[in-house]
């Protein structure tokens, strides 16, 4: 059976959307993975500053004697 032009076209062009598709896909994954590692950094950073304005408030600086 011989295929037609067609039919080798439609199969070329299938494997070609079936590459696209997991391209798109791993870059999906890529992106989410440095979108909760980014995440995560800005939540570590925000609980520091917090923790700290928290135990500033709770412990207050000593200060000398004011004269």
């Amino acid at each position: 059976m011989r295929l037609k032009t067609l039919q080798i076209s439609a199969g070329l062009g299938a494997a070609i959307a079936f590459i696209l598709a997991f391209m798109a896909a791993g870059a999906m994954i890529a992106s989410f993975a440095f979108a909760v590692v980014g995440a995560g950094l800005l939540a570590w950073v925000v609980y520091g500053i917090a923790h700290q304005a928290l135990a500033h408030r709770r412990y207050p600086a000593v200060r000398g004697p004011s004269a």
